[in-house]
């Protein structure tokens, strides 16, 4: 996901998807400990997803 995608949402949008970000972020690191987690590196990108929301949900509540 790229910030520009990102910029262009609605604040109810931005929310919704940090929340869906941050669900898929707890299930990965749950699969991970289990050890059924293929790729660990999707628990590095969601991180980074969520820090750009973050970002995107800052500018807009200004």
């Amino acid at each position: 996901m790229k910030f520009s995608d990102v910029k262009d949402l609605s604040l109810s949008e931005l929310k919704k998807k940090k929340a869906a970000m941050t669900q898929e972020l707890f299930e990965a690191k749950m699969k991970n400990e289990l050890g059924q987690l293929s790729n660990p590196l999707v628990i590095r990108f969601l991180r980074k997803d969520i820090a750009k929301l973050n970002t995107a949900l800052a500018a807009k509540s200004k």
